[in-house]
Order: C-alpha cells, then sequence, then structure tokens
C-alpha cells in the first residue's frame, strides 16, 4: 500500500507559525541632517522589492503632494508636504495647515490599506513638536496599524511617548575631536 502524501498546490498560500510583526523605528539626533541614512534604508529595502512610501511632512517647495508622488524604480513612492516652502515654525496660515493634514490623513489612509510595507515617516516629531499633528494621534495610528507594517519615524527631540513605544532606537550623534 503507497501512502499518498498531501502536498500543497503552487497557488496555496504559505501558513507562517508566527505572523511577521512589523517593526516602529526611530532615528532621532539634535540636528536635522540625518535623513540621508534612514534614505538609504529604503531605497535598499525597495531594491530587494518590498513596497516602501518616504512621507516627508515638512519639507515643502516642489509641488509634490501625495497626488503627485515621486516614484524611484517601482517600490519606492515618497511625497512631500504640498507646499511653496519648507515648514521651520510652528506658524502656518490656513492653506499650509491644511496642507499638512492632508498630508497626514492621506498617510494614514493608504498604511490602513496596507500598500506599503515599510513607511518612513520623516521629520514627525518636529511636526509633533510644533503642535502641528497631535501626539495622541500619532500615538493612535501606530496601535492601530497593520501588524505587518514596518514604520520609521524621524526627526529631532522625539517625544518620550513615541520612544516608549518604539521597537528600536537609533540616536545619531556628531562626534569631532578639537
Amino acid at each position: 500500500m503507497v501512502a499518498q502524501l498531501d502536498t500543497p498546490s503552487v497557488n496555496s498560500s504559505l501558513n507562517l507559525l508566527s505572523p511577521v510583526e512589523g517593526l516602529v523605528q526611530v532615528f532621532t539626533s539634535s540636528h536635522r541632517n540625518f535623513f540621508t541614512n534612514v534614505m538609504a534604508q529604503a531605497l535598499r529595502i525597495a531594491g530587494q522589492g518590498t513596497p516602501v512610501l518616504v512621507v516627508q511632512f515638512l519639507k515643502g517647495g516642489i509641488r509634490q503632494g501625495h497626488e503627485r508622488p515621486i516614484q524611484m524604480g517601482q517600490n519606492l513612492d515618497w511625497i512631500r508636504c504640498d507646499l511653496p516652502r519648507c515648514i521651520d515654525t510652528p506658524q502656518l496660515d490656513d492653506t499650509e495647515n491644511e496642507a499638512l493634514q492632508t498630508l497626514w490623513q492621506h498617510t494614514q489612509k493608504v498604511v490602513f490599506e496596507g500598500k506599503y510595507s515599510l513607511v518612513v515617516l520623516d521629520e514627525l516629531s518636529l511636526a509633533i513638536n510644533f503642535g502641528l499633528i497631535p501626539e495622541a494621534e500619532v500615538l493612535a495610528f501606530l496601535a492601530k496599524r497593520p501588524p505587518h507594517i514596518d514604520i520609521i519615524l524621524t526627526g529631532p527631540d522625539t517625544p518620550k511617548s513615541l520612544l516608549d513605544v518604539a521597537d528600536q532606537i537609533t540616536e545619531i550623534r556628531r562626534s569631532h575631536s578639537p
């Protein structure tokens, strides 16, 4: 008698013993010049076939709102706030505030849709510290995001509440010899 093995078909889904959980990573520093490190990581991951979204909340100047993303390769979308300038102050006019809120709402929507596996939220800590995006909303967003999505938060002076929910914190410091 020959026993027949039950083999999965080619189109069946893979059953993992435990689901892969996404991480919340924070890259923080006392200065603002470290985005290159995070962007290199995003490009590397996108180059391996993983869908990546980079959102720059306080950068503007090039008419690059969420409806006009820059697509770097087929796996990396890069969007900025649809503003004629970069935000460096908490004082925004109504149009600027509306553009920032539209970007924040769009970001939450696409994360909840699960289109991307990695989402970089650049200078979100500054937007929180300026009082432009409520800290409680960001915490709720992180708690409700689909569990497989990795989130990278960047910016100086990251609020303690965000550090407390982070799985990994990278603090970038300048060092030099006198």
